[in-house]
């Protein structure tokens, strides 16, 4: 009889590392050797490798290159739009990563619950109605919101960055609800 009362992490069967390509068990070993442990989200996505390097190769582009916009501010999006599309595993894996990145404790709860009450500032605010509207009614984008947003000193590349991050991030909101990703028990901790 199982007595494992511990919930499983999807709701698809995860792979063992030492089954993987090897590229993609050096990339997830690579990351529980930095932060300690494997994202259950690595574990999900490695049951189809193609497209795990597709995904991790989009998302690397976006949130590791330098630019006008900081690696917290990026994480910033990504966790206001996961909250506003309910996606538990992402507010609470990036959140985890924006307190780290912000160097802020408070933050990510901040973003999550309403980052128009949050203590950020009015150029973060346009980025981050701007991500909303992304997210929730790209269809209603307009001029007048490139132009909010270049009024804050963004540029159509730092433009494109927000659209795009928000793009990515619905997509994976999506697979981890609907794959029941759970968060790992580590991300609850850190940066507080």
């Amino acid at each position: 009889m199982n007595t494992d009362t511990t919930p499983p992490i999807s709701r698809y069967p995860t792979p063992s590392l030492a089954s993987l390509p090897a590229d993609i068990r050096e990339r997830i070993e690579a990351v529980q050797e930095k932060s300690g442990f494997v994202p259950n989200v690595f574990l999900v996505l490695a049951r189809r490798p193609d497209e795990f390097r597709a995904f991790f190769a989009y998302h690397d582009a976006l949130m590791d290159k330098p630019g006008n916009l900081t690696k917290a501010e990026r994480e910033m999006i990504v966790v206001t739009t996961s909250a506003a599309n309910q996606c538990q595993y992402c507010v609470i894996a990036h959140g985890a990563i924006l307190r780290i990145r912000a160097k802020n404790p408070l933050i990510a709860d901040q973003v999550a619950i309403n980052y128009r009450k949050a203590d950020i500032t009015p150029r973060q605010k346009a980025m981050l109605d701007f991500a909303m509207k992304v997210s929730q009614a790209a269809y209603a984008v307009e001029e007048a919101d490139f132009e909010v947003l270049k009024a804050h000193g963004f540029d159509e590349d730092d433009i494109w960055d927000i659209m795009a991050i928000t793009g990515l991030f619905g997509f994976s909101n999506r697979m981890a609800n609907v794959a029941s990703m759970r968060p790992n028990d580590e991300f609850y901790a850190l940066g507080r």
